[in-house]
Order: C-alpha cells, then sequence, then structure tokens
C-alpha cells in the first residue's frame, strides 16, 4: 500500500523541475538566455538526482528502512533522462547538431569532455536497469552499476570546471559525494574485516 502511495509522488516530484522550465519557457520567463539556463537547470537536477540515487543505500543501513531501496532505480533513471536532457539541449539548441563544431568543443573545453563521459558512463546503467538485466548478469551486475560512481565524479568535475570562478556551489556537491563515497568504503572494510577474520572456536574466546 504504502509503495502505490509514495512511487507516484516520487514519479511526480522528479518532475517538478522539468515542469518548471516547460512553464518558464512559455511565461518567456528563462532569463537573458534561455538556453543556458535550460543547460544548467537540466545539467543540475542531473547531478542532484545522482547523488539523491546514491544516498538510498547510505540512508537503507543507518534507518533500516529497507524499503528505500526500491526508489534507487527510479531516481537513478530520472538523472539519465534530465541527463538526456541536458546533452540534447547542447547538442541540439547551443550547436544545432554541427558535428565538426560538437567534437571541436570536446577536445578544446575540458569540461565538456567531462560531462560527456559522464553521461556516456550513465548509459549502460539506463540499459541494463531492468530486472532481466539484473538477472543475466548477476553479480556482474553490481560490477557494472559502480559506474555511477565515476558518473557522478564527472558530474562533479564537469561543473567544477563549468563556473571556473565561484566554485562554491560545485564544490558543495563535490562534498556531498564524497561523504557518500567515503561511507562506501567504510562498508566495504567493515565487510572485508568480517570475511577475512578467522573463524573463532566458542571455547577459545574471551573477553577484552
Amino acid at each position: 500500500m504504502r509503495n502505490k502511495i509514495l512511487k507516484p509522488i516520487v514519479f511526480l516530484a522528479a518532475l517538478i523541475p522539468l515542469g518548471l522550465l516547460a512553464y518558464g519557457a512559455l511565461r518567456g520567463d528563462l532569463g537573458a538566455n534561455p538556453i543556458e539556463t535550460i543547460t544548467h537547470q537540466t545539467g543540475l537536477w542531473t547531478l542532484i538526482l545522482l547523488l539523491a540515487t546514491l544516498s538510498i543505500t547510505p540512508l537503507r543501513r543507518f534507518t533500516g528502512i529497507n524499503w528505500l531501496i526500491q526508489y534507487r532505480r527510479m531516481l537513478g533513471l530520472f538523472a539519465f533522462f534530465y541527463g538526456c536532457l541536458h546533452l540534447t539541449t547542447y547538442l541540439w539548441l547551443d550547436q544545432s547538431f554541427d558535428l565538426h563544431a560538437i567534437i571541436k568543443d570536446v577536445y578544446k573545453r575540458p569540461f565538456i569532455t567531462a560531462g560527456f563521459t559522464g553521461f556516456m558512463l550513465m548509459v549502460p546503467l539506463a540499459l541494463t536497469s531492468t530486472k532481466g538485466w539484473i538477472r543475466r548478469l548477476g553479480k556482474r551486475w553490481q560490477i557494472l552499476h559502480r559506474l555511477i560512481y565515476f558518473s557522478a565524479a564527472a558530474g562533479v568535475t564537469h561543473f567544477i570546471w563549468l563556473v571556473k570562478k565561484d566554485i562554491r556551489e560545485p564544490l558543495i556537491y563535490g562534498a556531498i559525494l564524497a561523504v557518500l563515497l567515503g561511507i562506501r568504503v567504510v562498508f566495504w572494510m567493515q565487510k572485508s574485516r568480517r570475511s577475512t577474520s578467522p573463524s573463532v572456536s566458542p571455547v577459545t574466546v574471551h573477553a577484552d
């Protein structure tokens, strides 16, 4: 019952940024440079949703609320969706699908290279997000989906290199990513310690 109520709410909430952009476009209220506004907002929400996806596992572990995992795939797919809008805005509205100009821009401006890399890393994640692919890939699915860490890192790098001067906002997202990755490192270390610790006979156990 909870899932039937919350899933539509999360779904609609993830569409709010797009709705606000569409409303602003209809009203002509996207500022002096509408293309720049659309590009910035779609890119920002791609990064926000990537970080939201990465936050699910720590939240589940810390709170014990296991049903949170049901929303990880949805958030990840919405991150990819906004990433597609971000890339399409650049290719279509900014570059008019001029392949020569796009290739030149990618090589000339490192922040575009970082952003494009981050998007490409998201593609296999989106394509293999179905239950069928999870079954087919087995343990390899988890290994593949660790690409999200590198995609998010590329997104933060893209943001930092884009703004150049006042990097306070992208550094906030970078700090959040660092915390989320740091928590995972702690989880992995604890798991590794448990798996490598020798089994001890109850007779030999002594309290410290």
